[in-house]
């Protein structure tokens, strides 16, 4: 497994992030914890969670950050760790009322603390942005957590390039913590247009791969898998089927682009001894930016498949293969 330093943080990560979403609810503790475990195993050490993972299942509150802070807890290897968790997403019942006031970002983080049992946070993202609101309090409410010891270093998830810009030229300004990075839907799939149903939710566009380019801010993209849609299930001119994701892969990601990418994806794996999995993992961390994608592996055998692409660099060459055809 690769392990590369955040721009601006001292976090030494492995390249590969353990995405927890499902893991509170969505399975038996015992079941969680053995992924963890096989994670750390694999040398594994960044861990993406948040405060509101799970609670759509309605069997409780903030179950993924309780479970996850207990596996800390009982294996006492926190300080080994990278830990990321975000706060200041809107309530699920009304989706279109920010939380961002400073209030709603100190409750957050102190919830976060208690839950997952440590006394602070390697990197903490804002969930979801509200553009109503100026950038000034939100950066200046998260620098207030930094300089309290309970943060120590912030980032952003669903926020478009050009609020990104505004934030980190006002903390710049002001002498304040900047973002160390962003967390956008992103994948090596094309998506279909309007596929998505939550508005407050940011895909990576060609122009924010520039942005990122230009400006060196590391990604550490969700979704970075496409919901398995290279792992071998799917096919051109198949059925999507309906067992686990099937449905949603077959509305984002069932276009001609998608699976003229496929093909090339499965032609450079049987090329390179690999899997498709991997390869498209891979098309992420080899990006002339830092990038870490988060994999969604609820089996042993996701996990493992997807932590290999942590010693997977491909070259420019097979990267634009990758996107356009072109050798």
């Amino acid at each position: 497994m690769q392990y590369r330093t955040i721009p601006g943080t001292d976090l030494s990560a492995a390249v590969i992030v353990m995405g927890t979403a499902g893991f509170g609810g969505g399975m038996p503790e015992a079941d969680a914890f053995r992924l963890f475990d096989l994670y750390v195993e694999l040398e594994g050490n960044f861990f993406d969670t948040a405060l509101v993972y799970d609670d759509w299942l309605n069997q409780g509150i903030s179950l993924t950050e309780i479970r996850l802070g207990k596996w800390l807890k009982e294996r006492g290897n926190r300080d080994k760790l990278v830990l990321a968790t975000k706060g200041g997403h809107p309530d699920l019942a009304s989706m279109h009322i920010g939380r961002l006031g400073r209030n709603d970002i100190v409750a957050d983080v102190d919830r976060s603390l208690a839950q997952l049992q440590t006394d602070y946070i390697d990197l903490y993202w804002l969930h979801r942005d509200d553009r109503s609101i100026p950038v000034d309090g939100i950066m200046d409410a998260l620098d207030e957590q930094v300089r309290a010891g309970k943060i120590r270093s912030i980032g952003c998830s669903n926020w478009t390039v050009e609020r990104i810009a505004e934030a980190q030229a006002y903390a710049g300004a002001n002498g304040l913590t900047p973002f160390a990075a962003s967390q956008p839907l992103w994948n090596l799939a094309v998506l279909n247009p309007d596929s998505i149903g939550d508005k407050t939710t940011v895909a990576m566009s060609e122009s924010d791969k520039r942005y990122y380019e230009e400006t060196g801010l590391t990604v550490i993209p969700y979704s970075s898998q496409a919901n398995g849609f290279f792992s071998g299930r799917y096919a051109r001119g198949s059925e999507a089927g309906s067992q686990g994701s099937a449905s949603t892969v077959a509305r984002h990601y069932f276009n001609a682009a998608s699976f003229d990418r496929l093909d090339r994806v499965q032609a450079l794996a049987a090329e390179l001894g690999s899997t498709g999995s991997a390869v498209a993992l891979a098309y992420l961390t080899s990006q002339p930016f830092p990038v870490f994608p988060i994999i969604g592996a609820t089996k042993p055998e996701y996990v493992k498949e997807s932590c290999a692409a942590g010693d997977l660099t491909l070259t420019r060459e097979q990267v634009n293969y990758l996107e356009t055809g072109v050798k």
